[in-house]
């Protein structure tokens, strides 16, 4: 196994590696994938040193949980203890209602994604959206029930704001925050970051990269498959695209002379916060891995994150996907 930078995950207690490997592209939501690909870059990802892995129900519907499952299923099976799995529920796009985490669907979510994935117990289990409609104490209780039951170990919420969180606190401690946060989304700073380093939470990030946006593969000529959702989404489009990418363009100067892809930089970045636990990037082939996993080893100085800053001070700031569709 390789040497991956680890960090305890706040209030959980568990040793995770500082990046870790998301599945959301395995789904269907970013156009079509070849499994073997996927398989052999969780693989990868694994040997060299990352034992974070997250998953969700709705990332097509159990479809990405399997694969997960499948690219694991020597080590699931022989040491299940060395590897945290974490997925989420909650919500049902397409459903009448997209966000649903009454005890009723939680349970039947649980159920499934344990069926998906061929595991005895999920390490970390995430509401995936905030449901307004159900009392944050049914949603918190019903978790605490299957914790108590021995399905799942640690309990967190994904997309909470502050209040949300406390509201939930009431019942069962949130013990992790999985929020979106790249240089182009940065609301978290204001109320939430305070929230969780306050309450010693731990928090996973996604979308360090901006949804590809942060690679420095994209150009103002980059289109989207008409089954992926970047293809409705603003923030790839028109003149927020185009003057993002000039951001991008003077990230990507900055990152080379220090010898880095810019890539790199935005996941060190997002590192580099007060209260950030780890990153969660995706790659849906073994070769995209190993410079991501190289981003937790980068240290920025005071200076370069100043001037970090400076380089991205007239940024738009973007929203990304929820479960009623894409802004």
């Amino acid at each position: 196994m390789g040497s991956m930078q680890t960090t305890v995950l706040g209030k959980t207690g568990m040793e995770v590696s500082r990046i870790a490997f998301g599945t959301w592209q395995l789904g269907g939501e970013w156009g079509a994938f070849d499994e073997q690909q996927a398989v052999s870059a969780i693989r990868h990802a694994r040997d060299l040193g990352v034992n974070f892995f997250d998953t969700a129900q709705a990332y097509g519907f159990g479809k990405s949980e399997e694969v997960l499952g499948n690219a694991l299923r020597d080590e699931l099976n022989r040491d299940r203890d060395s590897l945290v799995i974490a997925t989420k529920g909650g919500i049902n796009p397409g459903g009448e209602r997209p966000r649903d985490a009454s005890r009723a669907w939680l349970r039947r979510g649980v159920e499934e994604s344990l069926r998906a994935l061929k595991i005895d117990y999920i390490d970390l289990y995430q509401v995936h959206w905030p449901d307004e409609s159900t009392p944050a104490e049914e949603t918190a209780s019903a978790l605490q029930e299957m914790v108590d039951e021995g399905k799942i170990r640690h309990v967190g919420v994904s997309n909470y704001d502050a209040d949300q969180m406390a509201a939930f606190d009431r019942t069962r401690p949130v013990e992790t925050l999985q929020p979106p946060y790249h240089l182009f989304r940065r609301g978290i700073e204001r109320e939430v970051l305070p929230y969780t380093r306050e309450h010693d939470v731990g928090v996973l990030v996604y979308s360090p990269l901006a949804s590809g946006l942060l690679t420095g593969r994209m150009s103002r000529e980059t289109t989207f498959e008409s089954d992926d959702w970047r293809a409705q989404s603003s923030a790839f489009q028109g003149e927020t695209f185009r003057r993002n990418l000039e951001v991008v363009d003077r990230l990507s100067e900055f990152a080379s002379a220090r010898g880095n892809a810019v890539s790199q930089l935005a996941i060190a970045w997002t590192l580099a916060q007060r209260g950030v636990h780890v990153a969660i990037v995706g790659a849906r082939s073994p070769r995209n891995i190993e410079s991501s996993l190289a981003a937790a080893d980068i240290e920025l100085s005071d200076d370069e994150l100043a001037e970090i800053e400076r380089l991205t001070s007239d940024a738009v700031s973007v929203e990304g996907a929820a479960p009623e569709g894409v802004a």
